[in-house]
Parts: C-alpha cells; sequence; structure tokens
C-alpha cells in the first residue's frame, strides 16, 4: 500500500468536487489502459466561458482522486483556455503539487488532464455547433476567428500551427482547433501556390 503525504493525503482523504454538475454541463472521459481506473469530468461553463462549476467521478487509486480533486479545484473561475492550458501542462507539475506520486501511479494526473481536455473539447464543439456570428468561430477556447487567423498568416508567413499559436493563441487550449487551423494554413499557402 502507497503512503500518501502533503496535498496528496488532503486530497485524497477529503476529496474536492466529488460527484456531477447538475443541470447542462460539459462531460469529458479518460481512461487507463495501465491500470484499469476510469474518471469522469463535468463542467459547468458560464457565458463568460468561465468554469463556474468543475466535478468529478473516479473509480481509481488514490493518487486519481488526489489528482482529479486538485485539477478540479485549479480550475473554477478560469477560463475554458486557461483550463485547457493548465492541462496541457506536463502531469508531473500536478505529482508535484501532490507532494510526489510513486513511478508506477504517475499516469494519474495525465488520466485527469485528459478528462478534463475532453471535457473542453465538448464545449468548444458545442459552441462552434451553435456559433451565428458573422464570421467563423474556429478557437472557442481564445474566441479567434477564421478572420483573424487568415490576416495573422498572410501578414506573418505563418507556416505552422505552433506559429498561429504563437501570434493569436489559436490551438493553445483544448486543441480541438487544430484541424481547422491546419485547413486555413494549407488553404492559404495553396492559394499561393507555395502548400507546405
Amino acid at each position: 500500500m502507497h503512503s500518501y503525504s502533503g496535498l496528496a493525503k488532503e486530497h485524497f482523504f477529503n476529496p474536492r468536487n466529488v460527484g456531477d454538475v447538475d443541470g447542462a454541463s460539459f462531460v469529458g472521459r479518460g481512461g487507463s489502459l495501465t491500470c484499469g481506473a476510469t474518471l469522469r469530468v463535468s463542467l459547468h461553463i458560464d457565458e463568460a466561458q468561465r468554469i463556474a462549476e468543475a466535478k468529478f467521478r473516479a473509480a481509481g487509486c488514490g493518487f486519481l482522486v488526489a489528482s482529479a480533486s486538485l485539477l478540479t479545484e485549479a480550475i473554477k473561475g478560469k477560463t475554458t483556455g486557461e483550463a485547457a492550458a493548465l492541462a496541457q501542462l506536463p502531469a508531473s507539475a500536478i505529482s508535484e503539487r501532490l507532494g510526489g506520486v510513486p513511478v508506477e501511479n504517475a499516469h494519474c494526473a495525465d488520466l485527469a488532464c485528459d478528462a478534463l481536455i475532453s471535457a473542453i473539447m465538448h464545449y468548444s464543439d458545442s459552441v462552434r455547433d451553435e456559433w451565428e456570428g458573422d464570421e467563423a468561430l474556429i478557437c472557442t477556447c481564445f474566441c479567434v476567428s477564421e478572420r483573424t487567423i487568415e490576416h495573422e498568416i498572410q501578414t506573418r508567413g505563418l507556416r505552422t500551427i505552433a506559429d498561429v499559436t504563437k501570434f493569436c493563441k489559436a490551438g493553445a487550449g483544448c486543441r480541438s482547433c487544430y484541424s481547422l487551423i491546419e485547413d486555413i494554413l494549407d488553404d492559404h499557402w495553396r492559394s499561393v501556390g507555395m502548400l507546405i
């Protein structure tokens, strides 16, 4: 049996945000082939794209519970973009905050991040499906339109998704817009006869 210390012990024995978000929510799931653990994260996102509520249900070890508890606490009040960017950080950052996690449980933080990203991706897909603006919304995490991305590509000669992210933040969140950004890049460079 593993010994829990620091925040891992606190978040395992007194987990925050266990359960499901009431009402309309966006759900993400993750599972581990390594240990058979599963995790479900549900989010309530307000009109300002801020996470008003985050909850989880876990079937796994104490380190999974602690990781999900810590992560759901950390993202409350953040925009979806900020939360997705946090989940893109190396999972070792969560493990370190928990006071260290045994090597065989290191994937628990990855699983928590994956489930969060999955929930934000469902939100992003939903927003794009319901968008009624004058121009296409590509990155919902940071509200970046197709026109903005096209402008940055044209004026700066951007060639990669990483370049686009650097100059206008599109793709810095849940990454569900990667294929759309790639299409815009391909269309631009094809139109100038220089397909990348």
